[in-house]
């Protein structure tokens, strides 16, 4: 295996951050095919440890083919057999076209193109009425064999809409959403969304890791993304035996935070640095959601919910119930976010 030359003249031998071994291994792969453990980590200045993970993480992605001693680039798989294709049409109503959505709806657009399936899309607000609105529509049209929804699901409607749906005439897949108990409709509500929970245990592990005990949480009282981070901080707390009462407090006094969404991460670095607090010196910043994390100053460190793969995976579920009917068990599905590391989490402390 030939050493790859940029890799042996590098004159930086500093640790770099995970973002960075990650660019520069994949590419020394696409210029020498392969790549050899110990020469990372010599010439990176890293461990043969953090290396193997590294290409461990992305063989997990399929960007790379673990082998003995390094990696090389991945095989091609062989072409799968085309997807049966339908003649069905499914509406979907989500709360919002500009934030969040976009890539979920992607998602399901993608996927109907490769079913063969019409998807028929309608923007709501975060308001029951006219969730009820929008729905009534596409029902009335007569043309939906299907509803992939987004609805309210708090609040004082929180135990009227799931019953709702449960008896509209139509199957329907919930997506980011969850019914928090059984509907008792006619047929069972599915529902495919984002392990939140998961997402927020990830970002409070990674911020311990890096040596932090004061960790806080800042999130949006009128998300409905905000129950499932609150119950995934109490899981990480309780895990790492820290405190939980750090929910939505002051700043002053933690080293490192987990703010919902990216707008207010960044609007909370942006204080710090008029403050004069170091970010992520003297306070380390996880965002969640990364939708513009990478655009702050340092560059945020962010948990990325899987939304363009829950858009694909509420057409695939509705497809499926569709073709099969009541043969097919009903299926709540939830798919792991991942962490995207960058500058604002990243002690300097600690070697990576």
């Amino acid at each position: 295996m030939v050493r790859s030359r940029s890799v042996a003249n590098a004159t930086n031998r500093t640790a770099l951050f995970q973002v960075q071994r990650h660019e520069r291994l994949l590419t020394e792969l696409r210029r020498n095919g392969a790549v050899r453990v110990s020469d990372l980590a010599r010439d990176l200045g890293v461990s043969e440890l953090t290396i193997r993970r590294d290409i461990t993480a992305l063989a997990a992605r399929n960007l790379v083919q673990r082998v003995h001693g390094g990696a090389t680039l991945p095989i091609p798989l062989p072409a799968r057999p085309a997807a049966r294709r339908t003649a069905f049409t499914i509406g979907m109503v989500v709360p919002s076209l500009d934030f969040y959505w976009p890539p979920i709806v992607a998602g399901a657009r993608a996927a109907g193109a490769a079913l063969g399936v019409n998807v028929q899309l309608r923007g709501s607000s975060y308001d029951p009425a006219e969730d009820r609105r929008q729905i009534g529509r596409l029902i009335d049209a007569g043309q939906v064999q299907g509803l992939l929804l987004a609805p309210r699901l708090d609040g004082d409607d929180a135990d009227r809409m799931p019953g709702w749906i449960a008896r509209l005439p139509v199957p329907v897949i919930l997506v980011e959403r969850q019914p928090r108990r059984w509907t008792g409709g006619p047929r069972p509500v599915e529902w495919v969304r984002s392990d939140h929970e998961l997402g927020l245990e990830i970002a409070v592990h990674h911020l311990y890791e890096q040596g932090h005990r004061r960790i806080g949480l800042l999130v949006s009282e009128g998300s409905p993304t905000s129950a499932y981070l609150r119950t995934g901080w109490r899981r990480a707390c309780a895990d790492l035996d820290l405190p939980a009462d750090l929910v939505n407090v002051p700043v002053k006094g933690l080293t490192a935070v987990v703010v919902h969404s990216d707008p207010e991460a960044i609007a909370v670095a942006r204080d710090c640095a008029d403050r004069g607090i170091r970010v992520p010196d003297d306070l380390a910043i996880v965002s969640y959601d990364d939708e513009v994390a990478h655009l702050a100053e340092p560059a945020l460190t962010a948990i990325r919910p899987p939304k363009n793969h829950v858009g694909r995976l509420a057409v695939e579920l509705m497809v499926s119930r569709l073709l099969d009917g009541d043969r097919r068990p009903a299926q709540g599905v939830l798919v792991a976010p991942e962490l995207v590391v960058r500058q604002s989490s990243l002690s300097r402390r600690v070697r990576v």
